[in-house]
């Protein structure tokens, strides 16, 4: 299956935000917005806990903010059912998972994985899930960094876009790298989002393609913070 949008078609990409936490990264989408470089329009922010920041941020940048709490429903796919009712009911074009801490049903993505993105703070599919700071460290990795994915029912498993990549530095910890890796998320989210919203990047079965070609190797953030191909 291949998720496309006509190369014609230059209305802003409309999208919905999962978090669970401070939302960092949702408002490095919205400074961008506001600053001109991403045209898309945030059209509501979702979250399974209710006093995550990310919710209070939206709601004071306008943004439709809403909780979904898990306990309130009888199964996880219930919970699932509601969740994704709602993220519906604002017709997005795309929908990024940023630091959303649940994982998400094979039902739930069905028909949705070809537009649904996560960004993780590990390079793929090096050190998969939590705690990803210390396993690098914990490695002896020489460098770290994050990831954005397409979401599918494999734990960050998804067909990959593209990467950031950080040195891991002598006297390193989990702290001060994923103080390092969380500069360069920012970035890392508002290009790869930029690619869908200039409408250059699908998904066509396990592939990605960026472009009309597909890629071999998640492409990569420069230092000015484009995306360029990534060497072999």
């Amino acid at each position: 299956m291949v998720q496309a949008f006509a190369a014609s078609d230059r209305r802003p990409l409309r999208v919905a935000v999962l978090g669970s936490g401070r939302g960092s990264n949702f408002a490095a989408l919205l400074a961008a917005r506001q600053a001109g470089r991403l045209a898309i329009d945030l059209v509501g922010v979702f979250s399974d806990r209710p006093a995550a920041l990310i919710l209070r941020r939206a709601g004071e940048a306008g943004i439709p903010a809403l909780a979904v709490p898990p306990r309130q429903y009888a199964s996880r796919a219930v919970h699932e059912d509601a969740l994704f009712a709602a993220v519906d009911d604002v017709q997005p074009d795309l929908i990024v998972c940023a630091g959303y801490m649940r994982i998400i049903g094979a039902r739930a993505l069905e028909g949705r994985s070809p537009r649904m993105i996560n960004i993780h703070p590990s390079l793929l599919p090096r050190h998969r899930g939590l705690d990803t700071h210390q396993a690098a460290l914990d490695a002896g990795d020489a460098e770290h960094g994050a990831s954005v994915h397409f979401v599918t029912a494999e734990l960050d498993g998804g067909p990959l876009i593209a990467q950031a990549r950080v040195p891991v530095l002598p006297g390193d910890d989990a702290e001060r790298l994923s103080a390092r890796v969380l500069a360069r998320e920012h970035p890392l989210l508002c290009a790869c989002v930029d690619l869908f919203a200039q409408r250059r990047v699908v998904l066509s079965g396990a592939a990605v393609l960026i472009d009309g070609q597909r890629i071999e190797r998640p492409w990569q953030l420069a230092d000015d913070d484009r995306l360029i191909e990534r060497a072999a």
